[in-house]
Formats: structure tokens, sequence, C-alpha cells
């Protein structure tokens, strides 16, 4: 505060200060914000041209919010973040439970304060961040954490009857008056206390136990809720519905490039790790195409959702998991393989819910085609398309096929077994011993530095393999690269195949 504060009723008044309701307040500061062309929601990324000028809308309105969406899509975060449209502080009589306007007073405490000291009553000054009240709709929630109770101790203490206002013990809403209140999950919320949220939104009246209180509250409303919970779990009953205002859809990143910067901004990675491991574009590309593969999966469940803290985890994953190898091998540093993103599957398995032939499949197995998945769905971002090769079988020369001197490779009996803990000298060693394989890479990137290629080598098995083109096994320690048919003969030495690979038409 750069100038001194009133400190009583009286000094309030001649400094001239005007009272704003907090929906008011936050659209005045929002119009300043607009006018300045600031970021209202910072941090708040793929929303720009969507979700956050709906929520403004709303603001510029004076309504009270619902945010509707899917798991992992920031409605509570953007809630959060509404604070910083408040004004930073307030004034506030001492004492007050309820966060009572010195020039407006609302209950018994302070009006019977302000009305024995008249302009010496003492003031404070609420800051922003306090102006905040947040709860969890949880079946077990009842009227008196929201709104409050009957305090017969305090009754005795002070000698009251329990008709008397001063007997109350606020709960969580009345003291977040001139706030903003924000319920997560509104529809877990019984019914009946839904009900009695009614007229605090509508009228301001508060009932406790049939003792009904005149108590015009000052509060912004948030509330959140999973469209999966109007058949799941719960809903929120239609009068409650019909008094919020406005109710914003939410949604997922629509391109791989905000969920990137997504990652970017909320993966939290030790600065030891940042020294020790490179992650290449390839490898966050291939991190952030699972979730949007399990998105589209008949395996997921997508009333659900697939949150965006999956690819964050994973992300994380994938980085300790190189950082565990190079602690292991003594090297001083080192990059994120392909063979490192076996790490991430427990952020996978974690964060999907699946439906009857996903439980059938099994958690793991799930994990690891949508991760296969993923890989597929790059490869051809880099690499020329197998599937078109395969069409046009018997159509082109063949040295038209890249593949076919990788391919021939495994054919004649060789394999591959890289293990997830091997040294970095080590793994490129083993990738040129595969015929072709540098060749391919370097026609294709020919600015590849040796640790570059190298990992476009190790992407090139992983892809022929997501295409049915060489067989691929994870074995405990290692990933075991061999010929297709040779594996598929010797079923009972190599483990399942996924269907995409049973239904692959061409081997060679």
């Amino acid at each position: 505060m750069s100038k001194r504060l009133a400190a009583t009723l009286g000094e309030l008044k001649k400094s001239g200060y005007k009272p704003l309701s907090v929906k008011e307040e936050i659209r005045k500061n929002l119009i300043c914000s607009l006018q300045k062309q600031e970021n209202t929601f910072k941090g708040i990324v793929g929303y720009e041209e969507t979700v956050i000028p709906d929520v403004e809308r709303a603001l510029l309105s004076k309504h009270n919010i619902l945010f509707l969406g899917l798991r992992g899509q920031a409605k509570t975060r953007m809630a959060r973040q509404m604070v910083d449209l408040l004004d930073e502080y307030i004034p506030v009589v001492y004492g007050s439970e309820i966060n009572d306007d010195p020039l407006n007073p609302i209950s018994r405490y302070a009006k019977d304060l302000i009305e024995e000291k008249g302009d010496e009553t003492p003031i404070v000054w609420l800051h922003r961040s306090e102006r905040y009240g947040e709860k969890l709709a949880t079946p077990d929630v009842s009227v008196a954490d929201l709104i409050g109770d009957i305090d017969p101790i305090k009754a005795a203490n002070l000698k009251l009857h329990f008709a008397d206002e001063r007997v109350i013990h606020y709960g969580i809403i009345p003291r977040s008056n001139r706030g903003i209140f924000v319920i997560n999950e509104i529809p877990d919320l019984q019914a009946r206390i839904q009900v009695a949220l009614f007229n605090i939104l509508e009228e301001g009246d508060v009932q406790i136990r049939g003792f009904k209180l005149r108590m015009p509250l000052d509060i912004l409303f948030v509330f959140t809720a999973n469209p999966e919970d109007y058949t799941n779990r719960g809903s929120i009953v239609t009068p409650l519905k019909d008094r919020i205002e406005s109710q914003i859809l939410t949604h997922y990143p629509k391109t791989l490039e905000t969920a990137l910067t997504i990652t970017e901004q909320e993966a939290d990675l030790p600065a030891e790790q940042k020294d020790k491991v490179r992650v290449s574009d390839l490898i966050k590309r291939l991190i952030e195409q699972v979730p949007f593969e399990a998105r589209s999966s008949e395996l997921v469940d997508k009333k659900s959702g697939v949150s965006a803290r999956l690819s964050i985890s994973a992300f994380e994953n994938a980085v300790s998991a190189a950082e565990r190898r190079v602690i292991i091998n003594k090297e001083k540093d080192t990059q994120v393989w392909i063979s490192d993103m076996v790490g991430i599957i427990p952020s996978i398995t974690g964060k999907i819910e699946l439906v009857y032939e996903g439980e059938q499949e099994g958690p793991y197995q799930v994990a690891m085609n949508l991760l296969d998945k993923a890989i597929r769905a790059q490869f051809v971002n880099y690499f020329p398309n197998p599937e078109s090769l395969k069409k046009k079988r018997g159509q082109q020369p063949a040295d038209e096929n890249p593949y076919r001197s990788i391919q021939a490779w495994f054919d004649k009996g060789n394999s591959l077994n890289l293990l997830f803990t091997t040294t970095d000298a080590e793994k490129i060693q083993q990738l040129y011993q595969v015929d072709g394989l540098h060749a391919l890479v370097k026609k294709y990137f020919r600015g590849a530095n040796e640790i570059e290629a190298a990992l476009l080598m190790e992407f090139v098995l992983h892809g022929l393999a997501s295409f049915s083109l060489i067989s691929k096994k994870i074995v405990e320690n290692r990933v075991e690269f061999k010929d297709l048919m040779g594996s598929m003969l010797n079923l009972g030495n190599t483990g399942s195949f996924s269907e995409d690979e049973l239904e692959g038409d061409d081997f060679n």
C-alpha cells in the first residue's frame, strides 16, 4: 500500500471511498484490463478464442458461472484466477466474521459495533487473496458447513436465546461475503443441500434451523461440473441451474502445438534433471500424441475424459527414466530415447478410465497400444507412410521401398535387443548394426548430428513395428526387434500382437 489507509470509519468516510459489489468491482477491473489489451487469465493456453471470451462476457454481465467440462480442463484454475480481477484491498469492520462493509454492514455484530463507536469504529483492510472460498462438493457436505448453524456453546457463554442472530456460527459461504466462492463438482452435492443455495443466489436470505435472516450476501459464485456427473453420480437440480446465469463449456487442447505449450509450462522438472537430460521435439510430440489417441480410442471411456495431466506426468516420467539410466551408468548426460517411453506407462494407466472391452484387454496392454498408436501417428510426419507402400504393392520398383533393406536384415534371422539401461554409446553401436537404418535417416535428415540421427534410427524401428513391418516385444528390461513372420511362427516365445499387427497384409 503506497499511502496510509483509513483506520476508522470516520477516516474512511473522509477519504471518499465508494463501495462496489463484488461483481461490479470485477466488471470495473475487467474493463480496464480489456482496454489495456492485457491477458485476463495468465497461463491458460488454448482458450483464447473459446472459453476466455465466454468468461469475460459473463463477468461483464455480472453473472454467476458454471464451468461444464471433463477433468483436467483448467476449470478450477480459471476460477482461482478471477481473484486477480478484485481490488487489491477493501475495508472491513474489525472483528467481523463475514467481512462487513463499514459503510453498509449486514451482520448484527457490525451494526452494534458501529452504533456503539460511530466514526471511531475500527476497520481493517482485506487483501484480495483472502477474498476467495472454495469447497469440493462431496456427499457428506452439510448445510451447516456451507451456511452455518446454531452454536449452543456461544449461546451459553453470551447468555443469549437461540433465536438471537449472534449465536450463529457462520459457514463457509457467509464467510466468503464480498468475495468469490467456488463449489467444485456441484452435482456431487446432495439435492437437499443444493436447495439451500436457492435463496442465497436469488434473494440473499439465509435460513438456519428455521431461523430466517435477511442477509444480502455479496458473492460471485462459480461452480464446476463434469458432464459425466449428470448420469453417474448426481445432477444439478433444475431450479439451481436456472439461477446460474452463464454455463460455459470447456474443452481439451484442440491442437498438438497447444498441448505442447501446456506441458512445457506445467511440467515440474528439477534443475539437475534439466542439466542431465535433453528432450527432443520428437519425444515431446510422441508424448503429446498419447492423450489424443486415448481420447479417440474405443477402449477408453470418453465420458470420463483424458486429463491434460496425463501428458504432463508422462513427460516428467520420461525424463526421470532417462535420468535413472544416466545415474546407473554413471554418465554425464543423455537424451530421452524412444525406449525410455516405456517409463510413461504408469502415467497412462492411472489417468484413463476403460470401457468393458478395455478392462478385458487390461490397462497395461491398452496403454502400450496407445503408445504404439502415438508412434504410428507421428511416424508419417517424419518418414514415408508404410501403409501407402503396402497399397502400392507390386506397382513400384523394389528400390522405391525405403524400408526394404531394413526388413531384409531382420528377415535373415537377425534381431536387435535394446536394454533399457544400456549406455548411449552401446545403443548407438547396436543401431548401426541394422543394414540401411543409418542411410535411411541420413536420406531424410541430412543435417542431423550423431545423437539426433541415432534417436531417429530407433524411432524408425519402433515405427516399422507399429506398422507391422517388423516385430517388437517388450520383455522386462529390454525391447526386442525381430522379423515379423518368424515371430508369428514362434508365438510361444514372443508375446501377444495387437489387432493392427495381425491385420498386416504385407510383411516384406
